[in-house]
C-alpha cells in the first residue's frame, strides 16, 4: 500500500468575454472580476490541504486561476503545455444563438462527426496528453497534493478516460463547472476515487 497522493483538476474562473467568442487558444482572454473572486474561494478551499506544486495550461486564464492558489501555499506557478485546452477549428466565431454563424455550411462541415471530433482535437489525443500531465504531477507530489488548472474539456475527458468510459459524450453533460475541483486520489499508482466539488459555487 503506498501513500495516497491527490491531484487537484481545477477549472479556470469565469472569462471576461464580451464579444462571446469560443476562444479556445486565443490568447488574452483573462478573467473577469467574477472569475478573480471565484479563483480567491477555490485558493481558500484548498488553503490547508498539503500543496507541494501548482501547475496551469499556459492559457491567461489557467495562469490567473492558479496565482492565488499558488501564493496561498508560497509557490509559484508552474507551466505544463498538456493542460492547455484542446484545439477547435471554429474557435474566434461568435457560436452562440442568433449569431447566425451556425447558417454557415462551413460550420455544418466541421461538426459531421461528434465522435472524433471532425471540429477540433480528437478525444483521445486530449486523453493521452492529459494523461501525461497527471502522471508527471502525480510523481512530484506522491505522497502530498498538487494542482492542475485546466479547461472543462480536457479535464471531463481525462475523467472518462481514468474511469473506463467512453470518450464521445453530450459536452452539456460535463460534470465540470466553471471554478470546480475535480480531485483524484491515488494509492501508489492506482486511482482509488474521484471527488467533484464546486468551492466557488455552481
Amino acid at each position: 500500500m503506498g501513500e495516497h497522493t491527490h491531484v487537484h483538476l481545477v477549472r479556470h474562473g469565469e472569462v471576461y468575454n464580451p464579444d462571446g467568442v469560443l476562444y479556445g487558444r486565443l490568447p488574452e482572454f483573462h478573467l473577469s472580476e467574477k472569475g478573480k473572486q471565484q479563483a480567491a474561494a477555490v485558493a481558500d478551499a484548498l488553503a490547508d490541504r498539503d500543496i507541494v506544486a501548482v501547475i496551469a495550461s499556459p492559457l491567461q486564464r489557467a495562469q490567473e486561476t492558479a496565482a492565488p492558489i499558488a501564493a496561498r501555499h508560497g509557490l509559484a506557478v508552474d507551466t505544463d503545455p498538456d493542460l492547455i485546452e484542446s484545439t477547435n477549428v471554429l474557435q474566434g466565431r461568435k457560436l452562440s444563438p442568433g449569431s447566425g454563424a451556425w447558417r454557415d455550411p462551413r460550420v455544418w462541415w466541421h461538426l459531421r462527426n461528434p465522435f472524433t471530433p471532425s471540429w477540433g482535437e480528437p478525444y483521445t489525443q486530449i486523453a493521452a496528453r492529459m494523461v501525461t500531465a497527471v502522471d508527471k504531477a502525480r510523481a512530484r507530489a506522491a505522497g502530498h497534493e498538487v494542482v492542475c488548472v485546466s479547461h472543462q474539456l480536457p479535464i471531463w475527458t481525462l475523467r472518462l478516460q481514468l474511469t473506463g468510459k467512453r470518450l464521445w459524450h453530450n459536452p452539456r453533460r460535463r460534470r465540470c463547472a466553471i471554478a470546480s475541483v475535480t480531485t483524484l486520489i491515488y494509492d501508489g499508482d492506482r486511482l482509488v476515487d474521484v471527488v467533484y466539488t464546486t468551492p466557488a459555487g455552481g
